[in-house]
């Protein structure tokens, strides 16, 4: 199996790197953003957006059009909200390990 940098299999999983590397991204950004006190108008859509990308880590492999829109939501909602940008920006990393979405 080909892996991009960063990418090891879990001993004794058959899980794919990817969706590991994503689930474990994702929950620490909706670790982050419970934890910050400040509220924000478009919160309760990052919080939503996360959930529905951590249902689609639990679900295998993801589809990456889907990755992407959740992303973008993720990433509008949470705007300038410095303390999440490298939770976040680990999140953009890991959607970027499945590739680009198809041209249509």
């Amino acid at each position: 199996m080909l892996r991009s940098l960063g990418q090891r299999s879990v001993t004794g999983s058959d899980e794919d790197p990817r969706v590991a590397q994503l689930r474990a991204a994702v929950s620490r950004l909706r670790r982050e953003l419970a934890a910050l006190p400040a509220d924000f108008p478009d919160r309760g859509i990052a919080e939503d957006e996360l959930a529905t990308l951590a249902a689609m880590a639990l679900g295998g492999i993801p589809e990456v059009p889907r990755l992407r829109r959740s992303l973008l939501l993720v990433a509008g909602s949470i705007g300038s909200v410095s303390a999440l940008a490298t939770g976040l920006a680990a999140v953009r990393t890991a959607v970027d390990l499945f590739g680009d979405a198809p041209r249509r």
